[in-house]
């Protein structure tokens, strides 16, 4: 199938199965997406609507049942679990509601950690990682382990290691379930700024309504089906 090249993700006709004691369910049911450069989406649904199963899948996590997912126009439904994995690295960077941070890394560690992966310079990891924390205005924490932070610092040190790839997609998965209000708030005005200064493209997954108040586009997933989608909202 033809892709649009300026296409960064395109989902077709997906659908996922999932068995509940050898009961099939369908999690999701025919998903038809797009997401281009620039974009700031929310996907957004009532829990169990299948907002995580679809990011999961976007960020090639998770397979389909059916349908097919291109990233960057390639077809990655072919593609070997180390293929993958090495997509991943290079192009998709993720937010989890839980952090996901290493306990016994400090900061500054937790953000190198992916460009050691991809056999990064030791002088430069430390440069881009100190650079970033200072940009997300936590680089007095860069010596500090998780435990030695707040949720919503610990949530920029994700941001900080989500994006210190130069990823083409960031997907933030409930990225403000476990934050106070005004913490929040301070976390999308920052995820806001990347995305206009730096051009760097989000799709989450929420039911926050602060979240999704400030969607330039906005899904609406219910029963795994998108509802509505809504473009400047």
């Amino acid at each position: 199938m033809n892709t649009n090249a300026s296409e960064i993700v395109r989902v077709d006709n997906v659908r996922k199965v999932y068995s509940d004691n050898g009961v099939p369910v369908d999690a999701l049911r025919g998903i038809n997406m797009t997401v281009l450069p620039g974009d700031f989406s929310v996907i957004a649904g009532p829990s169990g609507s299948g907002k995580t199963t679809l990011l999961n899948i976007v960020g090639t996590l998770d397979k389909p049942t059916e349908g097919a997912v291109y990233l960057d126009g390639e077809d990655v439904a072919s593609k070997t679990r180390r293929q993958l994995a090495d997509i991943r690295l290079r192009k998709i960077g993720f937010v989890f509601q839980a952090y996901n941070l290493n306990p016994v890394l400090s900061a500054l560690e937790n953000v190198e950690f992916t460009m050691m992966l991809r056999g990064i310079d030791a002088a430069e990891r430390k440069r881009k990682s100190l650079a970033l924390l200072e940009e997300l205005g936590i680089g007095e924490l860069a010596r500090k382990r998780p435990n030695e932070m707040s949720g919503g610092q610990q949530q920029r040190v994700a941001i900080a290691r989500a994006i210190s790839n130069d990823p083409r997609l960031v997907l933030a998965d409930e990225p403000t379930a476990n934050l106070d209000s005004d913490t929040a708030v301070k976390l999308l005005e920052l995820m806001e700024k990347l995305n206009h200064e730096d051009g760097i493209t989000f799709v989450f997954s929420s039911h926050d309504p602060q979240v999704i108040g400030r969607a330039h586009r906005l899904l609406i997933l219910k029963d795994g089906q998108i509802v509505d989608d809504k473009v400047n909202v």
